[in-house]
């Protein structure tokens, strides 16, 4: 396209006039991001001479470490495609928006980047190959909620142990104060320690996130005790569940992972949302115990790709390898 240009922004003073409408590549999210420890924002931007943005597409780099075991590492993550003015140019735009970030983050010694939640399975195929990515079959579940009543989607028994939970006293509600969205935070943190495959931001983070009418923190209760939350995130008339734990080890009983994921999704419905989209839904494993309880709730699986792109060469060919249909 040569009469745009690329830009790469990393200060949010420095960002134009941006499309606000999906919250992932939105100039919230970058503040957010930027005001974060060990995140770094970066929003490539496409303009046309006339100093139109054409599309825009927000990018984090993530620093990772620990003590034990030893290591440290940067992350780039992106969720979705970006944001396009006109969408009969979005492959073409994609594609430079693509390049251009992918030498930006290796130049930054990124170790890989991953592109999740991609609108279509075959959207950007070619532009993802040519820019050296892998593609990793992934499943991606949403709920519809404006065709019928969730608990007509439950099974007798899900519907059972969800009524038992309530009879028990557990209660899920929506966080009022930063001491509970930090004790949240901390729990959260916690359950995916040792989990592979998730990164877990600073409290600063979600504390910017509950301000924003966007956002929600829901946080299960049992006895005045947090036993789970979640973290969703709605725009366009969907919600977005995006962090979720619960301490069912601790109270197998109540089955508090039951409870917050099911008042997430009764929220989204009461509030005439269309769908919710669960944002992770662990490893693409043939078995896996959290994709199939998320099924319960009577959710639609599609098949989808996630894309890779490693530092390391050999790495890329080892996937495109291993995962190839």
């Amino acid at each position: 396209m040569n009469n745009a240009s690329i830009k790469i922004i990393n200060r949010y003073e420095d960002l134009p006039e941006l499309d606000n409408s999906n919250f992932f590549h939105s100039p919230d999210l970058f503040k957010i991001i930027e005001s974060t420890p060990r995140l770094t924002p970066y929003m490539v931007v496409v303009v046309n001479r006339e100093g139109k943005v054409l599309s825009h597409l927000l990018a984090m780099l993530r620093r990772r470490g620990s003590l034990l075991p030893p290591y440290i590492f940067s992350q780039g993550r992106i969720y979705g495609e970006g944001v396009y003015a006109d969408e009969e140019q979005k492959n073409e735009l994609f594609g430079l928006m693509l390049s251009a970030i992918t030498k930006h983050l290796q130049y930054k010694m990124c170790l890989y980047i991953e592109f999740s939640d991609i609108s279509k399975k075959m959207f950007g195929y070619r532009q993802f190959r040519y820019n050296g990515y892998s593609p990793v079959p992934w499943l991606q579940i949403h709920n519809s909620l404006h065709s019928m009543e969730p608990e007509l989607r439950l099974d007798e028994r899900t519907l059972q142990r969800i009524n038992k939970s309530y009879e028990a006293g557990i209660i899920t509600r929506e966080a009022t104060t930063d001491e509970e969205i930090l004790k949240y935070h901390k729990q959260l943190r916690s359950y995916y320690r040792f989990r592979i495959q998730r990164y877990i931001p600073d409290s600063k983070f979600f504390l910017e996130l509950s301000r924003l009418n966007c956002s929600k923190t829901y946080i299960t209760t049992y006895k005045k005790h947090i036993v789970g939350g979640s973290t969703t995130i709605s725009y366009n008339n969907n919600t977005y569940l995006w962090f979720a734990y619960a301490k069912n080890k601790s109270y197998p009983f109540l089955a508090p992972d039951l409870l917050t994921l099911w008042s997430a999704i009764k929220h989204s419905h009461s509030t005439g949302k269309d769908h919710i989209f669960f944002l992770n839904i662990g490893l693409p494993f043939k078995r896996n115990k959290y994709r199939d309880f998320i099924l319960n709730f009577g959710g639609k699986p599609v098949s989808n790709y996630r894309w890779f792109h490693f530092t390391f060469k050999w790495m890329n060919r080892l996937f495109s390898w291993f995962y190839s249909e």
